[in-house]
């Protein structure tokens, strides 16, 4: 029979997981394949890269969107379980689970909507990526702003899961990659060691260290927005140690008013969030690494032109 496309899968997946309560995706992949009765054959077909296989990656974005509404969750690596809200939905005994339905849940259109620069207005990857109504590289780039929005979420809800040590390595790591620091040896005094309040540490502005930087870095659940008493805190500190450049890292976001808030003194700081921070690992490939890359030609008329 046809391989199912990602949504008819959703609602197989859920019961499945519902079922155990946690399951291995892995098993989940194998499972589905036998309800849906694909061969052996059918569960070796590729993507057309070649790098994948259709079937375990169709899986794999009904497990993301499924994720993204809140309907399941990864208690662990690999790991699926099924939460109040997948259950509640279960309860509800849907004929199917797309798009259309977990659109009801706030999470998932945040999800599904992106600027594409700073001040657009969100769009829908959905309308985006209408085929018909599309040339094959808006297609193309529309559905590599869907991969990248997924990468993101799944970048930053990882973060939020790391140890206090650990994040504040990353934060340090990715300045340095940004060339901050010159090197991570020799980047700054390592955060969380300066015992200043306000203050995690502090990096060389250029390798050679002509000026400091210092960092605030905050690992805070979504729930837990930094304020501008935060702010403040952070701008005293500075004064404190004579500094004027500071930048303030959180895996949250900040309130309208923080982002308001300008120093009146010469004081600047950089404010960096959560969804800022995981497009930074993107664009400076840290935590992530290239699946695949495609090139896109053109014809070049100057090779064809007769003298």
């Amino acid at each position: 029979m046809p391989i199912p496309d990602y949504q008819s899968v959703m609602l197989p997946l859920l019961n499945q997981v519902a079922d155990k309560k946690t399951y291995l995706f892995k098993d989940v992949v194998e499972l589905l394949g036998h309800q849906f009765k694909l061969t052996e054959e059918d569960l070796k077909e590729l993507l057309p890269s070649g790098q994948a296989f259709l079937f375990s990656n169709r899986v794999g974005w009904a497990r993301t969107y499924l994720k993204k509404a809140g309907l399941i969750d990864s208690p662990k690596r690999g790991m699926l379980a099924i939460t109040p809200r997948g259950l509640a939905v279960l309860k509800e005994k849907p004929k199917k689970i797309d798009n259309a339905l977990l659109r009801r849940f706030s999470e998932f259109v945040d999800f599904q909507s992106y600027k594409k620069e700073e001040g657009d207005k969100p769009l829908s990857v959905e309308i985006l990526q209408d085929a018909d109504k599309q040339t094959p590289e808006e297609t193309i780039e529309n559905s590599y702003q869907a991969i990248r929005q997924s990468l993101a979420q799944e970048l930053l809800d990882t973060v939020r899961r790391l140890s206090p040590l650990f994040f504040e390595r990353l934060v340090v790591e990715l300045l340095v990659k940004m060339g901050y620091g010159g090197s991570i040896k020799d980047a700054g005094k390592a955060i969380g060691k300066t015992g200043d309040e306000g203050i995690d540490g502090t990096i060389k502005e250029d390798k050679l260290g002509l000026d400091i930087i210092y960092i605030q870095a905050k690992r805070w659940q979504a729930a837990s927005v930094v304020g501008r008493p935060e702010l403040h805190k952070f701008v005293g500190a500075l004064a404190g140690q004579g500094a004027k450049k500071g930048i303030f890292i959180t895996t949250s976001s900040f309130t309208k008013d923080a982002l308001s808030y300008t120093p009146r003194n010469e004081t600047k700081i950089v404010l960096i969030d959560g969804v800022q921070l995981t497009q930074l690992m993107i664009d400076y490939n840290l935590g992530v690494s290239p699946q695949r890359v495609y090139e896109i030609k053109r014809l070049d008329s100057d090779y064809f032109e007769e003298e």
